[in-house]
């Protein structure tokens, strides 16, 4: 049993309680039918009673065969109630610490396994508290009870039955140690089924338009083939692990029956013992057959449970406390270095810049250099490995790390690399609710401004219903460059003192970059400090400050040329020694 489910699913204690106490109850009530049981059989057998001199005790095994069944069912009912909390409390959670953690958690990393693991992977937890949990406390409280009343019967026997019973144990460990690789193999396959189906999804009408959409459903086949494969491995070792361990219980109580006989035979022992006893001692092998039969039952909810706790206990971006940011900060970054948890080489090497206020900063650099890196940094997203960043303005420098990441990031806009125009709301939204996310409180006129600020008013008002153009959350019903402006139309709408943008002119048409180009100039002159990560040469040759990010063995950056480089790099070390003087740190 991991404890861990009782750390984060409180019901779980108030459960196992309930089910000790059953599990005591049921104990009794094995001893008690045992008894009852051989008792009549001895009446008969040996003195020769009538069915009705045995009636009471009839009827008192009676009795307890149903009361076995009414526990028994109470448990499942109490089980299942307890599990639909639990999975509850566990759903949301993982959901919370998802929603407040930040893009770079498990959802930002792979968004269809997170959704198959709150929705699929929760339910696969029935089957772990309404079988195999109670089953588990019971294969620990009968056998016990059954070994100590077997003592009290036949030394000779309840030692056999002490040696043959962590047998069972054992081989279910071992052969559980094996179904946990192929359960974890099973859900890295649904996983990635999930995934690859979201993204599938998204651009199906890309995929329609290039005539490539059945080659993705022969992909999506594939995957599913091998997910039935790995589900019916695990299914096959469950049905021989079920034999196993039924062949080793059965031998165990074959060999107390052989001694048992023996003995009897030879006069060594009574017959109303040795029939209690081989009655008896079946009960004590029963919980841990079944617990081994019902642990691969709850083997995927256990695999779904592994990962949710990896979510869970996984760290959260840490806060500091002052919230007195300046209006207009310059950032210092000195020596930052991120390294990712599991990782051996840094995400992004030691980098020192100084961003001013009012400047616009070009960071470029390869793929992989830790462009993505430094901007997550400075979103509060990862913590840095070494080195810090220092905010300064107003006459106050702030650590970073003492910073009130809700306070900074009041103060910032971002556009990242792939935006998403949602609402509040479910469904395709208003190109006036899409931008007024950024500012709740924002009125129809600072909507208009904002959409002027980011160059695509004009356009917008052209359109049949305005701002009032529903548009989908990928951008259904603008084209491509509009959609890039009306997400950064979203950010100037919260009058930032700084815009982090991640390669806001990719893709897009020469008008449209040029639209953008001009905004982000537009917000510079007006004091913001503009960050952008560039691969294109129009936002480089604007710069005021560049930032070449690349690991020690990369060289050149996708897009422009080496020259180009040099030439931007050039102007922008210029630019610093003869513009960047101690007031505008």
């Amino acid at each position: 049993m991991d404890p861990r489910l009782m750390h984060y699913a409180r019901s779980t204690r108030r459960f196992i309680a309930i089910a000790v106490v059953l599990g005591a109850l049921v104990a009794l009530l094995v001893i008690a039918q045992a008894r009852l049981l051989s008792t009549a059989i001895v009446d008969v057998a040996q003195g020769g009673s009538p069915l009705s001199a045995i009636a009471a005790t009839l009827l008192a095994l009676l009795v307890v065969i149903v009361a076995r069944a009414a526990v028994s069912w109470l448990g499942e009912a109490i089980a299942y109630r307890s599990a639909a909390t639990a999975k509850s409390e566990l759903r949301e959670q993982v959901v919370d610490h998802v929603l407040h953690g930040c893009p770079l958690g498990p959802a930002g990393q792979d968004a269809g396994a997170t959704a198959a693991l709150v929705t699929r992977g929760v339910d696969a937890l029935d089957s772990y508290y309404a079988r195999y949990l109670p089953q588990l406390i019971l294969a620990v409280i009968v056998p016990l009870a059954v070994l100590l009343t077997v003592v009290g019967q036949d030394v000779v026997s309840a030692l056999i039955v002490a040696l043959t019973l962590p047998l069972i144990p054992i081989f279910m460990t071992l052969i559980g140690l094996y179904t946990r690789a192929r359960v974890d193999r099973q859900w890295a396959t649904l996983a990635r089924l999930s995934g690859h189906f979201l993204d599938l999804v998204a651009g199906l009408p890309t995929l329609k338009i290039f005539g490539r959409a059945k080659v993705q459903a022969e992909a999506i086949r594939s995957m599913g083939e091998r997910y039935r494969s790995t589900t019916m491995g695990v299914l096959r070792i469950s049905f021989l692990s079920s034999l196993v361990l039924e062949l080793l219980a059965s031998l165990s109580v074959a060999l107390v029956a052989v001694t048992v006989g023996v003995r009897l035979a030879e006069g060594g022992m009574t017959f109303s013992a040795a029939l209690f006893i081989l009655i008896l001692v079946p009960e004590a092998y029963l919980p841990l057959r079944l617990v081994g039969q019902h642990f691969h039952a709850a083997a995927e909810g256990l695999g779904a449970a592994d990962r949710m706790f990896a979510i869970l206990e996984a760290p959260t971006p840490t806060s500091g406390t002052r919230a007195d940011i300046p209006i207009r900060p310059a950032i210092h970054i000195d020596g930052l270095s991120v390294t990712y948890p599991g990782r051996d080489s840094p995400a992004l090497y030691p980098t020192t810049v100084v961003m001013p206020p009012g400047r616009l900063v070009a960071i470029i650099g390869p793929s992989g250099g830790g462009k993505s890196t430094l901007m997550s940094a400075l979103l509060g997203f990862v913590a840095p490995t070494s080195g810090r960043v220092v905010i300064s303005g107003d006459g106050v420098d702030i650590d970073f790390a003492d910073v009130d990441v809700a306070a900074w990031r009041a103060r910032i806009g971002w556009v990242p690399q792939a935006p998403r125009l949602v609402s509040p709301g479910h469904g395709p939204t208003t190109i006036a609710a899409a931008v007024r996310l950024g500012r709740p409180d924002a009125s129809s006129l600072d909507v208009a401004a904002a959409l002027d600020a980011a160059g695509v008013l004009a356009e917008i008002e052209a359109l049949p219903d305005g701002v009032q153009t529903l548009i989908g959350d990928d951008g259904q019903g603008v084209s491509a460059g509009q959609y890039r402006r009306i997400a950064l139309a979203r950010a100037l709408i919260r009058q930032p003192g700084i815009l982090l943008l991640d390669e806001p002119t990719a893709a897009l048409d020469g008008v449209s970059e040029a639209a953008i180009v001009d905004s982000l100039m537009r917000a510079r002159d007006a004091g913001v400090t503009v960050v952008v990560i560039a691969h294109r040469p129009a936002i480089v040759n604007v710069a005021d400050v560049i930032v070449h990010i690349a690991a020690p063995a990369q060289r050149g950056v996708a897009g422009m040329t080496d020259s180009a480089i040099a030439s931007a790099e050039a102007k922008a070390m210029d630019w610093t020694r003869t513009t960047l003087t101690g007031s505008d740190l």
